[in-house]
Order: C-alpha cells, then sequence, then structure tokens
C-alpha cells in the first residue's frame, strides 16, 4: 500500500498528499514487483502489475524486467515459462475482454519465470563476442559449445543484426536432431513471436537460455528407438509421389513411420496434412489406462504430454518450415517420430462421436477464453493446456478445411475434459525398488 510521509507539529499530524512523480510511480511498481518475483508472491506480482499500468507505463515494461530478472538463473536454459509467455502475449492481445483479463495475460507469464527460478542461483553466460557467422552458430551448437555459441550470438546483436539474422540457424539446429522432445524448435519459434512483439532488444534476455537449452538438448535420434531416423533422412526422396492418408499412419512403428513418409517426400503439404492428422487421431484415441498404471516401467510412463507434444511440435515445424523450406524432410520425418513413439498406447475403443465438437473454430476460441481463468495451480500444467489450445487454434486457421481440423477439435475436447493425474506414489516406489534391485 502506499505510504505519506508524516510529521508531527506542535502537537497537529501533517500528512504529505502530494503526488509523486510517475517515474518514482514506476520505479516503486518495479521495486515491488522484483520483491514479489524473487519470492513467487502471485497476489503481489499481480497488484503491482496493476500499478505499473496505472502510471501509463510501456505495457511490456514488467515483463520486460522479469525476462531479465529470470536470465542468469536457468541451469539448463529456456523453459517453458519463456516459451509460453509468447501464447499469453498472443492471447491476451486476440483474446482478452476488459482489464482483468488483461492483467491476466501479463500475470501469468511474470509469474511462471518466478517460479522456474525460485531460490536457483546464477548460471551467468560466459560468450565471448565474436565476428558473427550462421554456420559457426550451428556448429558451436552441435559441439555443445555453449560459451562459443553465446559469444557469436551476442556479437550479431551488437553488431545490431538482430534476431532476424539468428532465428534461420537456430532453427537448423534446433532441427539438426529429433532432440529434446521435441522442445527446440518450439523454443525458437517462441522467442521468435517474443521478440516480433517486444523488439530486438529482448533478445540479450531470451536468446542466452534459448542457446543454452539447445546445447543442452537431449538427441534421442542417437538412441536405439529413433536410430532409424538418420537412415530415413539420408533415404529421402523429394521426387517420392507416394500420398498416405492419416490412416496410413495408425499403429505403425517409429520405423515403419519413419519409412512412409520418406516415401512421401513429393508432396510436403500432403504428408503434413497425413502426418497431423494421425498425431490428432492419436492423441484424441490415447489410452488413459497408461496414466493410472502403477507397475510399468520407467520406458513406459505415458502421458497425455507425449501426445500433446505432437502437435504443438507440429505447428512449430510448419512455422519454421515455411520460412525455411530446406528444413522440412527433417521436420516431418521428426513429426513421424512422435506418431509412431505413441502408437502403442492407444486405445481404440474411444468413441469419437462422444468428443466431437460442431464448429472446430469456436470450440477452440471457447478453450481459449476459459484459459483465462484456468484454475490450474502448477504453471507447467495451465500452459501446456495454453500452447496446445494456440497450436491447434493456429493449425485451423491456417487450413480450416483440412481433413483433420474435426478430428484435432475432439482430441483437444477430450484433453480438457478428461482426468490429469500429476502424482504417481506407488509407480514411482515400484521403479525405485526395481532399480534399486538391479544395482546388484
Amino acid at each position: 500500500l502506499r505510504r505519506y510521509p508524516v510529521e508531527v507539529r506542535d502537537g497537529a499530524v501533517w500528512l504529505d498528499l502530494s503526488e509523486t512523480s510517475r517515474a518514482d510511480r514506476i520505479e516503486r511498481a518495479l521495486e515491488g514487483l522484483k520483491e514479489a518475483f524473487e519470492v513467487h508472491e502471485y497476489d503481489r506480482m499481480a497488484r503491482e502489475l496493476a500499478r505499473l499500468d496505472k502510471t501509463g507505463a510501456d505495457e511490456m515494461e514488467g515483463l520486460r524486467h522479469a525476462f531479465g530478472w529470470a536470465r542468469d538463473h536457468y541451469e539448463f536454459g529456456m523453459t517453458h515459462a519463456q516459451a509460453a509467455a509468447a501464447d499469453w502475449l498472443w492471447l491476451r492481445e486476440t483474446r482478452a475482454r476488459g482489464a482483468a483479463q488483461r492483467l491476466v495475460g501479463m500475470l501469468e507469464p511474470v509469474a511462471h519465470l518466478a517460479w522456474d527460478t525460485l531460490r536457483e542461483p546464477r548460471f551467468p553466460y560466459k560468450g565471448r563476442a565474436r565476428r558473427f557467422d550462421a554456420d559457426q552458430l550451428v556448429a558451436a551448437i552441435l559441439a555443445e559449445d555453449e560459451s562459443a555459441a553465446v559469444g557469436l550470438a551476442r556479437r550479431a546483436l551488437r553488431d545490431g543484426l538482430g534476431f532476424a539474422a539468428l532465428q534461420a540457424p537456430l532453427a537448423r539446429a534446433a532441427l539438426a536432431h529429433y532432440q529434446d522432445f521435441g522442445h527446440s524448435i518450439i523454443y525458437v519459434e517462441k522467442t521468435r513471436s517474443l521478440i516480433d512483439r517486444m523488439g530486438d532488444g529482448m533478445a540479450e534476455s531470451l536468446v542466452p537460455p534459448l542457446i543454452r537449452a539447445l546445447v543442452y538438448a537431449r538427441r534421442e535420434d542417437l538412441i536405439p528407438e529413433f536410430r532409424h531416423y538418420a537412415e530415413a533422412l539420408a533415404a529421402w526422396d523429394a521426387s517420392g509421389v507416394k500420398r498416405p492418408a492419416a490412416a496410413d499412419f495408425r499403429g505403425l512403428s517409429v520405423n515403419r513411420a519413419l519409412d512412409l513418409a520418406a516415401a512421401a517426400g513429393g508432396d510436403i503439404e500432403g504428408l503434413y496434412d497425413a502426418l497431423l492428422g494421425a498425431a490428432a487421431w492419436n492423441m484424441l484415441h490415447y489410452d488413459l489406462a497408461m496414466q493410472d498404471r502403477k507397475d510399468n516401467p520407467v520406458s513406459r510412463n505415458i502421458g497425455w504430454l507425449d501426445f500433446t507434444h505432437a502437435i504443438t511440435f507440429s505447428n512449430a515445424v510448419r512455422a519454421a518450415c515455411e520460412r525455411q523450406p530446406e528444413l522440412w524432410p527433417r521436420g516431418l520425418l521428426q513429426i513421424a517420430c512422435f506418431v509412431g513413439r505413441n502408437a502403442g498406447y492407444l486405445d481404440g475403443d474411444v468413441d469419437e462421436d462422444e468428443w466431437a465438437v460442431a464448429d472446430p473454430a469456436a470450440f477452440l476460441g471457447e478453450v481459449l477464453d476459459s484459459l483465462f481463468d484456468h484454475g490450474r495451480f502448477e504453471h507447467i500444467v495451465a500452459c501446456h493446456y495454453l500452447k496446445t489450445t494456440v497450436a491447434a487454434w493456429k493449425e485451423v486457421q491456417a487450413a480450416p478445411n483440412a481433413p483433420w481440423t474435426g478430428i484435432l477439435a475432439a482430441a483437444l475436447n477430450r484433453l480438457v475434459n478428461s482426468p490429469l493425474k500429476r502424482r504417481h506414489p506407488t509407480r514411482v516406489a515400484h521403479q525405485a525398488l526395481g532399480f534399486v534391485r538391479a544395482e546388484g
């Protein structure tokens, strides 16, 4: 609350009610926001953001500072806190009605940044500025040389090249492998979206955490389950005329899904429709019993995220590859990896009619509007509902007559209206006991 200077003069109490300057009010609100940010005091963050808005300050000012406060506290780089911020801002700009919803659209990303960095020490970036070269940036990331990669990016920013010079090589690095459960290209796209909205001045707060995340990304195409990806990429035939339907991918293993996709390289649009349709069908048919299993091995810890990530990843692939068409083979084959990895965890008896919606675009709009009051305590849960719905919305808007629009909307309908088990005490106990037994 605002405090007023008080003096006692000759037994009388005098209050100084004069207005402080706008600059002082902005500074006080930012100081209060930082205090609340450092302890994740959600209600106070809301009040300080409202005070900041009341001063007439730039509406992005609080979020800009939050990105700066968080930047050095990510040991392994960017998280969904930054990525979801792009979708919260988009939701705020396109769907907010009234001051309260506009405040929600700013509060949620600030609070998520605070949560992900709560009590984390600093992990500064040690990039020495060197002359920028796009190929060297990709090579440094693939060599897991964070210092060199950050230095190259910082030089590009210092020379005024902006994120426009970094976006293409970062997308190349993100799709160089099937990696990090699809986060890499999603994070590149969300960083681009944030900088488009907030300006190149934000790049120093956003690019180093993104590069660190790319450096630490797990390269899943190097493990046996997805090792065939490299062979399928080498066999990609851009003249391939086979045009599969979404149903052709149902039940296929990773290897067979990759081979089918590689044989259809001559029809990018048709293959994308088939793969997204297959991913949506898989999501609609996720076997909910998987999340209730208590005696399964770690390799079968299958949940909603395995299916929603196929959708959000596809959306990011389309956005990146429309700007860089040479990345389509990698992007499409990696979507096929998602389709294949989920094939063994489906319930063929799901009643599709139960979840069907008459108007996919209208339904997706209703879900988007509901997210202003999502009711989820965990930021990571709220942001996954958000990013999945935004991805579905953008895909339907881009291709309203595509064959998969109804299936995608039905899959989201089932997601938002199904239980989400967040803790598995008995499963974790069984897996811990098995792990310790195996130690000998």
